[in-house]
């Protein structure tokens, strides 16, 4: 069995999981495959759900994140976190309205949206894996 812990390293896979998917995506409709590109997109989508679903198991029960640095490590950490929170909550946003106007054969809106959503989200899943490493490898919590 996982311990509550161990959830966040089970999130940074999926980000990293949702880095690659998502650039594979951008590379099938670049490529004009629009059927590969749907595709990968309904697995980014998939792992965004997982992601959230561990993310919300986790802070149930581990609540807040720790982060153990000190000095100008911290305000330079805090600030990647606030950002990326603001960021990820933008992308829960963009990314239904984005699926949406695919779904309904609105491929200009669903262009414009997706311009915004597309390195938004690459951004949320980066500085994810970025505060990870510097909260749980980097500058963890002494105890």
């Amino acid at each position: 069995m996982i311990a509550v812990h161990d959830l966040t390293h089970v999130l940074a896979v999926l980000n990293a999981a949702t880095i690659v998917v998502l650039i594979y995506a951008y590379s099938r409709i670049r490529a004009q495959d629009r059927d590969g590109h749907r595709r990968a997109m309904m697995v980014a989508i998939a792992i965004g759900a997982a992601f959230l679903a561990v993310y919300f198991v986790y802070h149930a029960f581990a609540g807040l994140a720790k982060f153990g640095g000190e000095g100008p490590i911290r305000p330079i950490y805090f600030t990647l976190l606030a950002v990326h929170v603001v960021m990820a909550l933008l992308v829960a946003a963009l990314v239904p309205i984005t699926v949406y106007n695919a779904l309904k054969g609105r491929f200009a809106v669903h262009r414009r949206f997706a311009r915004v959503t597309y390195p938004s989200w690459l951004f949320v899943a980066a500085s994810g894996l970025v505060v990870y490493v510097m909260a749980v490898h980097l500058y963890p919590l002494p105890g």
